[in-house]
């Protein structure tokens, strides 16, 4: 059994597939639009098989989503080596995405970072 794919409800359909297109390498599918709903989303594949599906609807709120909270808390994101975790988390601190940790080596060993990206949603990015 697997995870077939994660799903992300989003007010920014656009921006969110720009960020998993442009730097986590994911290849965004066409989209698709209920045009009775007027519900909207992309597949997002990366080249393990992953799968994360970017969904938006009219009337969606956005509540405030704190860091220590139930819930789904991040989606982690395995980019090779510890440089390109460097050198990723440079780049989206220099494109004014907020560093919340990191990087750094977790206690149990995990060479990382976590970073709020998408409307509060945090990512962590790991080698």
């Amino acid at each position: 059994m697997r995870i077939e794919h994660i799903a992300l409800y989003v007010n920014d359909l656009q921006a969110a597939r720009d960020f998993f297109v442009t730097y986590l390498g994911g290849s965004s599918n066409d989209g698709y639009h209920n045009k009775n709903t007027d519900f909207r989303s992309y597949f997002i594949s990366f080249d393990d098989g992953a799968r994360l599906e970017l969904m938006t609807k009219p009337g969606m709120t956005d509540q405030e989503k704190p860091l220590n909270r139930t819930g789904y808390a991040h989606i982690a994101f395995s980019v090779g080596s510890k440089e390109r975790v460097d050198s990723l988390t440079a780049e989206l601190k220099s494109e004014g995405f907020e560093v919340v940790s990191g990087p750094r080596t977790t206690g149990d060993g995990y060479y990382e970072s976590c970073i709020v990206v998408i409307e509060g949603n945090q990512i962590e990015i790991t080698e």
